[in-house]
């Protein structure tokens, strides 16, 4: 199914969301690797950035990843900064419950958010940008096939220390490629095991 996997599903992020989100922006060690700013927001302020800029936004699509098994959510993946002429967006992954960390979820739901930003919205071009401390994060986009395509050097100052932002990139003609290989190694494995 389009927005599901053996695991998770994702929905549209709602208002009802607003207090899960809100324990998730004030917890450090979610924000560590995901938030140019490290600072306490109080629910007031979390609920005018959901209103405005998550759900007021006409560039952006947001969706809580939820666990299929227990229906607890799990984090937000979104694409923003969509731009329809040029066909281009950047995504977002953030898993703020911190028991789903490591295993394999943030690997699920980028790969859902990006079958839809490549072959449903036709998007050319997906990017991110990730702090170069997160070397988890950093591998998954590798795994995932985004390329390195740039460094703001010192971008970001945390815990005494400058470190970069390095910016990624795909391509939907690279996506493309990458599951026709899964699917032939799939088919090759299926096919050693019926022999």
């Amino acid at each position: 199914m389009l927005f599901e996997s053996s695991r998770i599903y994702l929905r549209k992020m709602t208002e009802a969301d607003v207090e899960l989100y809100h324990q998730w922006r004030n917890d450090m060690a979610v924000m560590q690797t995901t938030s140019p700013h490290l600072e306490l927001v109080s629910l007031e302020d979390t609920r005018q950035f959901v209103t405005q800029v998550i759900l007021g936004s006409n560039t952006s699509k947001n969706y809580m990843i939820v666990d299929k098994e227990n229906h607890e959510a799990v984090g937000i993946t979104a694409i923003v900064h969509m731009d329809d002429k040029n066909r281009n967006g950047e995504c977002i992954l953030e898993l703020g419950n911190k028991a789903y960390w490591g295993k394999g979820y943030g690997t699920e739901a980028l790969q859902l958010l990006l079958h839809y930003a490549f072959l449903e919205c036709n998007l050319h071009r997906m990017a991110l940008r990730v702090f170069s401390f997160n070397d988890r994060a950093i591998r998954l986009y590798h795994k995932l096939g985004f390329k390195q395509e740039g460094i703001s050097r010192q971008s970001i100052y945390r815990e005494g220390q400058w470190h970069d932002i390095i910016h990624m990139g795909m391509l939907q003609e690279e996506y493309r490629a990458a599951i026709v290989h899964e699917a032939m190694i799939s088919d090759e494995r299926s096919r050693s095991v019926c022999k």
